[in-house]
């Protein structure tokens, strides 16, 4: 039985537009990289709200523009390793594979959180995480630590409709981002797990107590964050 040619064509060119897809997609998210080198990028959340005409309260600033407490206080909670790996914290996801109960926060680092919140969507799948570590490396080889803090502390949910530290501040303690004390920055950091349903100005005992902790390693990790320096 003869196979039709322009069946066979048509299948080979479906397979090649098929193969070329991740391609497609690796150039697009390398020249969006690129540009959010010096322009600070919206958050996938902060498109959905546009998108559904919620309100968004986000005013970009520096780095040099927040607290070095509240930069101090998120790398203390959220990857203390941050200026120690190369966007990947590969000995705490070896960690989580071999973890009976699954993959957790702690093997999130910085650049794994700031590549989601800006390139993939919300939620938890084993797709999206497995996406998250080629990003990562891809941005912090493009971006460097210093700027992917900068994005991050940009792009970060503070709060239904609030992103980024001078929002939060701004909302929570009626200051600049840059005027944030110790006490403050690590409650803005206690909340980023699930800031919807804390409050960092009426922080509850947990929050309290987590701020605490975070304040305790606030000064191990400050000799380790040598790469945030200009």
């Amino acid at each position: 039985m003869r196979t039709d040619p322009n069946r066979r064509g048509r299948v080979r060119r479906i397979v090649n537009r098929i193969l070329l897809l991740p391609v497609i997609a690796l150039v697009l998210v390398v020249s969006l990289a690129l540009v959010y080198s010096a322009l600070t990028p919206p958050s996938t959340l902060m498109l959905g709200r546009w998108l559904t005409l919620r309100s968004v309260d986000r005013q970009a600033v520096s780095l040099d523009a927040i607290s070095p407490h509240l930069v101090q206080a998120v790398v203390a909670s959220e990857d203390q390793r941050y200026c120690l790996h190369n966007g990947v914290d590969w000995g705490a996801l070896r960690d989580v594979v071999d973890d009976e109960e699954g993959p957790s926060r702690g093997a999130s680092t910085i650049p794994m959180q700031t590549v989601k919140n800006v390139f993939l969507w919300p939620g938890r799948s084993v797709i999206r995480k497995a996406l998250e570590i080629p990003l990562a490396l891809v941005a912090d080889t493009l971006w460097g630590k210093r700027r992917t803090m900068e994005i991050y502390l940009n792009i970060a949910e503070w709060g239904e409709g609030t992103f980024g530290a001078e929002a939060a501040a701004q909302r929570w303690f009626g200051k600049p981002a840059r005027a944030l004390t110790r006490g403050e920055a690590a409650l803005l950091a206690a909340v980023l797990p699930n800031p919807i349903q804390r409050n960092p100005a009426l922080p509850s005992r947990g929050v309290r107590a987590q701020a605490s902790r975070i304040q305790a390693r606030m000064n191990g990790v400050s000799g380790l964050m040598g790469c945030l320096k200009r």
